[in-house]
């Protein structure tokens, strides 16, 4: 353990020395960037940009790059970067981790890796957590890189397509992690290639990039469909689950947060529907709705988990305590939820594309980041976004004071305790952040700060629209603020006048969180650029993380010392036990993300097979040689499915009937045409018949319209497959962890059987494709069609028009001749109908 951790050391030791000499060498030439006219300072960026070209590396155009965008910053935003923030930018340059503490200017770091990475016109994306500092960091720092002549888009969810692929087209694009992964999974449902909005993914600069690499890298991006199923079960499943009493009817692990029906649940189950057996295949959605049902009511609190706002029930993300609008729980549990609150249930839905961040953001060339917290998970970053954390030193020394937990015996105590201290803090005039790690604990202090009455804003998910104007004013004299988890606010609190003579911000952490980063980001708030500052968190037994976590043996210690609530204890010891159960949680957290990124591994590979395949039908002009292929391997296939084995077994009967099926007419092939032929001499003979039917085809559609016909085709029976065995990975992922019963590694099953599904799913597109290549008649408004609307399962897609499709402009008869010249039916050629 010491060896790892003089490693990590010395690693930053080593960089910091490279980085001072990089800082040394930008600092040099500030002296000459000082002399240049504004002119001359603009005119560098197309001077770097012909230099690239001409061979040079950004490597060789750094310390100079950087001299100048120092330089415009000063001039432009009256902000010239320190020696730590040049540090910093040659970090993101390198594709690291900064870790910068909180006040320590990570925007404006941010600026100088941006310029430079933009000169080779491939596009730079710099990724924040919210619209809203998307906005802000676009519309501030867009002014120094227009100064010097790059162009930069805001990538914003309410944009139409023109708007979007404008904003991505720019030399910097401001987005929020999401918006990025949604228009990606959009990008490649398109039906015609000028509908793409995204370039190659190149370079990626993320703000706060433990919260979106490592919070939301659970979650992965859905594009969903409607699946249509019942709501009337999960009304029935709810009203069942009210009835049931705990240990009794069922078991509830506060740990895992799983619940468990018990004997007796089962048989009041199978008497309340009238079944024989619940556990029945045939009513297996009911058990699913049951349990679904179950853990809506056991483990998901409102106001904690999520809360329901204008009649529906909307997520609160864990980590930022922000609302997340448009996203729903999935399989079920979301409308268990919305049976529970007695809201209208809508309907369950089916994926139809989906990635995770990890999987995201390890397609870009270069990924770099930048937060106040990152090393408790350097491991993580390496490990799966190989990536280094590198501690940037703080630009003046820290002065804030950290005090040791106080801990006491219950809730009730602990919270008589903080509304003390921020009384007595506020009757002084320091301000105070009061951090909680839910919105739940924050409006029982603010109703016990009313009762004081003591002034003060509370920043939660339900009134998040404020935050920008809340946080502003954190600092001021006398202000008390009390915020949910202040992970990613990106916000800076700065300290009003005559505050850092009454001790700077006081940071109170009413519990202590999951993550021992968040924490950590809690008390950064506090002592910005060398301010003076205090933090102070308070524990009770009775915390969820102490619940969960916390020994019995604690438990009985603390009695034994005879604690009661007015007797606070600092305890090492406790202390220790709760960072170990932070550690354990966050090991948790991370086995849970690795073994995420296991499974998606298996997706991410047939994603990237589908998307390369689908590309090319966008982008090629003539699929005829792919469609041709298509067809011979489908006649191989099923030539050599009936002419395995002995002669006299072969079955000339089913090839017959598949031709005529899926190929040709009845009559043009028959039994007695395959007679006395060899397997390969039938394939020859049956793709040639095939192959001049389908010339035939092409003379009386023109070439031109064929090969809009065969993208359609292609199109569709990608698309249609695809989500359908998306769908299917899914439902096989859910149950796939039973296997273990069974002495098998369920991430084995997964990887074969899903492999086996997609040779299935790519068999079953081949057919699709001959079957309609030859069978189907082209209609006269020949378009292409989406197979189904989806909508990503947070941001809400803009609706776009549907593209018109062609009429025939003259009433013709079914059975009068086509007035394309061919001198059949209408009904048989132009006018047929698929």
């Amino acid at each position: 353990m010491v060896n790892i951790l003089n490693k990590l050391f010395d690693f930053n030791k080593k960089e910091l020395k490279k980085l001072n000499k990089i800082a040394d060498q930008v600092d040099a030439l500030a002296p000459q960037m000082e002399q240049l006219s504004d002119e001359a300072l603009q005119n560098k960026t197309e001077e770097f940009k012909s230099r690239y070209k001409n061979g040079e590396t950004l490597d060789d155009l750094l310390p100079e790059a950087f001299a100048v965008c120092r330089e415009a910053s000063r001039r432009v935003l009256g902000m010239y970067p320190y020696r730590v923030q040049v540090m910093g930018a040659a970090v993101l340059h390198d594709g690291n981790i900064a870790e910068m503490k909180t006040g320590e200017g990570k925007t404006l770091t941010s600026t100088m890796a941006v310029y430079l990475n933009a000169l080779t016109g491939e596009g730079v994306h710099v990724v924040t957590v919210n619209e809203y500092l998307a906005k802000r960091d676009a519309t501030e720092m867009g002014k120094l890189y227009e100064f010097l002549g790059l162009s930069v888009g805001l990538n914003l969810n309410s944009l139409t397509k023109e708007e979007k692929r404008e904003a991505y087209a720019a030399d910097i694009t401001y987005s929020t992690n999401n918006e990025l992964g949604f228009d990606y999974l959009r990008d490649n449902m398109v039906l015609y290639k000028e509908d793409r909005v995204q370039r190659p993914l190149n370079f990626a600069v993320i703000d706060e990039v433990d919260s979106i690499l490592i919070d939301e890298a659970r979650t992965p991006l859905i594009i969903s469909g409607h699946a249509g199923r019942s709501a009337k079960l999960y009304v029935q499943a709810n009203a069942f689950v009210r009835m049931l009493k705990k240990e009794e009817d069922y078991t509830y692990d506060e740990t895992t947060k799983g619940v468990t029906l018990t004997e007796s649940g089962m048989t009041k189950a199978e008497k309340a529907f009238g079944i024989d057996n619940l556990y029945d295949l045939a009513h297996v959605r009911l058990l699913h709705a049951i349990n679904q049902s179950l853990k809506a009511h056991v483990s998901m609190q409102r106001d904690v988990d999520y809360v329901v706002q204008d009649g529906e029930v909307v997520i609160v993300d864990s980590f930022t305590g922000r609302l997340m609008k448009g996203r729903r729980y999935s399989d079920g549990l979301h409308q268990a939820i919305e049976a529970k609150e007695g809201v209208e249930i809508q309907n369950e839905s089916m994926t139809m594309a989906t990635i995770t961040f990890q999987n995201y953001f390890r397609m870009y060339k270069k990924l770099a980041g930048m937060t106040g917290t990152a090393k408790t998970e350097e491991e993580e970053f390496r490990n799966i976004y190989n990536m280094n954390v590198v501690v940037i030193p703080t630009n003046k020394p820290i002065a804030r004071i950290d005090k040791p937990d106080l801990i006491f015996a219950t809730m009730q105590g602990k919270f008589e305790a903080v509304v003390k201290d921020i009384a007595e803090r506020h009757e002084k005039g320091q301000p105070v952040l009061v951090g909680t790690v839910a919105i739940e604990t924050s409006e029982i202090i603010s109703e016990l700060l009313k009762k004081h009455k003591i002034p003060h804003n509370v920043l939660n998910a339900k009134n998040h629209e404020r935050e920008a104007e809340i946080i502003a004013q954190a600092g001021q004299k006398g202000a008390v603020t009390i915020a949910t988890n202040m992970a990613g606010r990106g916000t800076d609190i700065k300290l009003g006048e005559g505050v850092k003579e009454l001790g700077g911000l006081a940071v109170i952490g009413t519990e202590r969180h999951e993550s021992r980063r968040i924490d950590n980001q809690l008390r950064g708030r506090s002592g910005r650029q060398g301010d003076p500052g205090i933090t102070q968190f308070y524990l009770s037994l009775e915390d969820d993380l102490m619940r969960r976590f916390g020994s019995d043996s604690m438990k009985a210690m603390m009695t034994k010392l005879g604690m009661d609530d007015s007797q606070p204890i600092q305890s090492k010891m406790v202390s220790k036990a709760v960072e170990s159960a932070q550690k354990r949680v966050e090991g948790n957290n991370f086995d849970a993300r690795k073994r995420l990124l296991q499974y998606d591994e298996v997706l991410r590979q047939q994603r990237e097979v589908i998307y390369k395949e689908r590309n090319a039908v966008l982008e090629s002009e003539n699929m005829r040689e792919v469609v041709e292929h298509m067809i011979r391997e489908s006649i191989e296939n099923i030539v050599h499915t009936y002419t395995s084995g002995n002669k006299e077994e072969w079955n000339f009967k089913a090839i017959e009937d598949y031709i005529k099926a899926n190929l040709l007419d009845e009559g043009d092939i028959t039994v007695n045409d395959l007679h006395g032929k060899s397997p390969e001499e039938m394939i020859d003979y049956i793709f040639a018949a095939a192959m001049a039917r389908y010339n035939e085809k092409e003379e009386q559609l023109t070439p031109e319209r064929m090969r809009e016909f065969e993208k359609v085709i292609l199109l569709r029976s990608i698309d249609t497959k695809w989500i359908d065995h998306i769908d299917a990975m899914d439902q096989l992922r859910q149950g796939i962890h039973l296997r273990a019963y069974g002495q098998t590694d369920p991430l084995r099953e997964y990887e074969q059987e899903g492999f086996a599904m997609f040779e299935e799913m790519i068999a079953a597109i081949r057919e699709d494709v001959t079957k309609y290549a030859m069978k189907a008649q082209i209609r006269n408004n020949l378009e292409r069609e989406e197979v189904a609307k989806g909508q990503a399962v947070n941001p809400k897609e803009e609706e776009k028009p549907k593209r018109q499709p062609i009429r025939k402009k003259q009433d013709i008869g079914r059975n009068d001749p086509c007035p394309c010249g061919s001198g059949k039916k209408y009904k048989n050629c132009h006018g047929a109908v698929s």
